[in-house]
């Protein structure tokens, strides 16, 4: 019996003396980078899961390290714009209809762009250039006629033909290329808004 109280006791002192760190760790993926790695050799980056959205905007940080850098096999490819974050739109596959931020090392610089789907016939515009290790705001605004980009708050539009009220779809994640693959590991670090 004396075994039992004791016990008891001890039990009941550890639990009022632990401290609470339910709040802590349900928050300690809130407001965080994720890594997403885009290995060598490949086009997806390792997260790549299907999830639904429905968005009327999306809003996210993104920043890139030095393995933002690199040389194509092909110079021609060194143009070729890789996807950074997005979705797909019209409730279609995202090669018909999407809207997400794009981005490549051409001429010294890291460059963004916007980059959609309409029908099936892609459009781009460069947004501007940033720094290696800078945070980037970046954000996609879904209006009924167009879709409004912001990096670091200056904005532009790329039309927008689908004719749903908000972008419905599926969330489009960090992918390298075109024609060719990472040609070397590449981290990209993006926080949701």
């Amino acid at each position: 019996m004396k075994k039992i109280i004791h016990f008891g006791f001890i039990s009941l002192f550890l639990v009022s003396c632990s401290k609470d760190n339910s709040t802590q760790d349900d928050m300690s993926g809130v407001n965080q980078f994720k890594t997403y790695t885009i290995r060598k050799g490949q086009n997806f980056s390792d997260e790549n899961k299907f999830v639904s959205v429905n968005y009327s905007e999306l809003r996210f940080m993104a920043k890139f390290d030095s393995t933002s850098i690199y040389q194509t096999l092909n110079s021609g490819n060194q143009y070729d714009i890789n996807k950074l974050y997005g979705f797909s739109d019209n409730e279609a596959n995202h090669q018909q209809f999407s809207a997400r931020f794009g981005w490549r090392w051409s001429d010294n610089a890291l460059r963004l762009y916007g980059y959609v789907y309409n029908n099936g016939i892609r459009d781009s515009k460069e947004l501007g250039t940033v720094s290696i290790g800078s945070e980037n705001n970046c954000s996609i605004k879904v209006n009924a006629k167009s879709y409004v980009f912001s990096l670091n708050g200056k904005a532009d539009s790329l039309p927008r033909t689908s004719i749903t009220a908000t972008a419905t779809g599926y969330k489009l994640y960090p992918y390298f290329g075109g024609d060719e693959p990472a040609p070397h590991t590449i981290l990209i670090f993006i926080k949701d808004l």
